[in-house]
């Protein structure tokens, strides 16, 4: 169900007087504001706890949504979840883009509330519609993997190519393996090694695993072991246990970079300590 069709009507017009109220109210909820953020520069948080609440009982959806945040995270005043939710929600509708998103984790988390993953879909999608990447990425990711919803991968590559064109790594990474699955686009591992590349570069460790095999392999682009020894090492470096299993196996076979068995086996068993069983073969 579309939860966003069950608001009345008279909740827009609503919506507009309230406006206007805390429009000439302004003077003084900007006071309490900048008091609050006063307070809170220096650590005073219960004053600035105090200053926000004023602010966001006349309707200052920044207010709103600094208390969800100071609730929810514990700062400075007892950790409230359920608290957190209310000023959350308050803001968010009005559409404070932050607290959606914030919204969205604890539906999705069951933090304040029951966990209710169709609640947080609809709270992403509305960031998503401001044209936040971040929440762009997370409804690729839902998509992609059918959770909360059924599996579409046209869906995740609509919203995954939108993150990824902002700069978002993490979109570049998920699309890249898209392209390369063949999964709702046609399979292309130029495009592959395309988004791949741009995310390897933002230094994404799985993006720069997963190139490093296309350039093992041959796939969309020329076969190339030194370029993919320079990618596997990078993401190695970062602790992907993947790429610290086929750096371990470069250095123990030679190929691409001099062989050493002292590091093929240091990487080995640092991909065993990091849970990668095929280290252990």
């Amino acid at each position: 169900m579309d939860i966003s069709k069950k608001q009345p009507l008279t909740r827009a017009w609503f919506g507009s007087v309230m406006v206007l109220a805390f429009t000439l109210l302004s003077p003084m909820v900007f006071a309490d504001m900048d008091q609050g953020r006063k307070y809170h520069k220096a650590g005073q948080f219960k004053e600035a706890f105090a200053e926000f609440t004023l602010a966001a009982e006349q309707g200052d959806y920044m207010a709103q949504f600094n208390l969800g945040y100071m609730l929810s995270e514990g700062g400075g005043v007892p950790q409230d979840h359920k608290k957190a939710v209310y000023w959350y929600t308050l803001a968010a509708e009005q559409g404070h883009y932050m607290a959606r998103l914030a919204l969205g984790h604890m539906y999705s988390n069951g933090e304040g509330v029951s966990q209710d993953h169709k609640k947080a879909v609809y709270w992403y999608t509305l960031v998503a519609e401001q044209g936040i990447s971040s929440a762009r990425t997370i409804l690729g990711a839902i998509y992609s993997n059918g959770e909360a919803v059924p599996q579409d991968y046209k869906k995740a590559v609509y919203w995954l190519t939108l993150a990824a064109e902002q700069g978002d790594s993490r979109a570049q990474g998920r699309l890249g393996l898209m392209y390369s699955n063949g999964e709702g686009v046609p399979q292309d591992y130029k495009k592959a090694v395309y988004w791949y590349t741009l995310a390897a570069e933002q230094g994404h460790p799985i993006a720069q695993y997963l190139l490093g095999l296309m350039y093992d392999e041959g796939e969309g682009v020329p076969q190339d072991y030194k370029k993919a020894v320079y990618w596997y090492t990078l993401a190695a470096e970062q602790g992907d246990p993947s790429a610290q299993v086929k750096l371990g196996s470069k250095y123990f076979t030679g190929v691409g970079i001099e062989k050493n068995l002292e590091l093929a086996y240091m990487w080995g068993n640092l991909a065993a300590s990091n849970g990668e069983d095929s280290a252990l073969r």
